[in-house]
């Protein structure tokens, strides 16, 4: 019987590494099984109501309300927003509570300037780093956003996250694990909330496509330098795009950004 029970007990701590990181794993391939606690399927879907707009940017977070909507106890509730605050989509403030965090050109500048130096690494390190079958793939992968979007119209560019998103396989493929967890993990969600909110329609979404046509190309030619260029001049362009987008919508609202 003791034996019994210390193979058990061994087995459950073998497991509790793959149950805390369940949910980092689930933020970069969206293939994985169903969430495996209560904190994990609520993180999962507060991310997304954040990301897709259904959750305001800027708005206040209600403990009470998401508890009810989600039909979730307190306990997992601050789990799950504990996590979204690591990843930068909640803030905490003195005296205030917590609110999504707003989407400013100065909170784009900061973030963008980041992005644009560590993506552009993690490009000329694919150069060398990626496979001929990894390439292929991402290259696969560009045929299809094309072929099932209106991308050459201008309409739409929309990219789900995790292993279908152009710059997250792009960012795989550095190999670095310190760049895939920054870029892949701790920053991704929040970039993804500007782009999809503000960068994935209208007429430079047919010119995204070609740089990222372009970027992969350089990759595959092993010219890890041109690679980094083309990747840092791409999100410097989209950063120009989403910038002009928030200086409207602030107009529209009477406020500054």
């Amino acid at each position: 019987m003791q034996l019994k029970s210390y193979l058990t007990n061994a087995i459950i701590w073998l497991k509790l590494p793959l149950l805390f990181n369940y949910v980092d794993n689930a933020m970069k391939n969206q293939h994985l099984p169903e969430p495996v606690t209560a904190a994990d399927r609520v993180l999962l879907e507060i991310q997304r109501a954040i990301v897709e707009g259904e959750i305001a940017a800027g708005s206040k977070i209600s403990e009470p309300e998401l508890a009810k909507r989600f039909d979730l106890s307190r306990a997992p509730l601050r789990e799950a927003l504990a996590r979204l605050e690591r990843c930068h989509l909640i803030e905490r403030t003195p005296n205030a509570g917590a609110r999504v965090v707003k989407l400013s050109v100065a909170g784009l500048v900061s973030l963008y300037q980041l992005r644009e130096t560590l993506e552009g690494m993690a490009c000329r390190l694919a150069a060398t780093q990626m496979t001929d079958e990894e390439i292929a793939e991402v290259q696969q992968l560009l045929d299809q956003h094309l072929s099932t979007q209106r991308v050459r119209e201008g309409e739409s560019y929309y990219q789900e996250a995790g292993d279908v998103d152009f710059h997250y396989r792009v960012i795989q493929g550095s190999k670095n694990p310190y760049l895939i967890n920054i870029l892949c993990d701790e920053l991704y969600y929040l970039v993804r909330m500007y782009r999809v909110q503000m960068g994935m329609n209208g007429p430079r979404v047919s010119r995204a496509f070609d740089e990222h046509k372009a970027i992969i190309n350089a990759i595959a030619n092993r010219d890890g330098e041109l690679a980094e260029l083309l990747m840092r001049r791409h999100i410097g362009a989209s950063r120009i795009n989403i910038e002009k987008h928030l200086s409207i919508k602030g107009k529209d609202h009477g406020t500054s950004t």
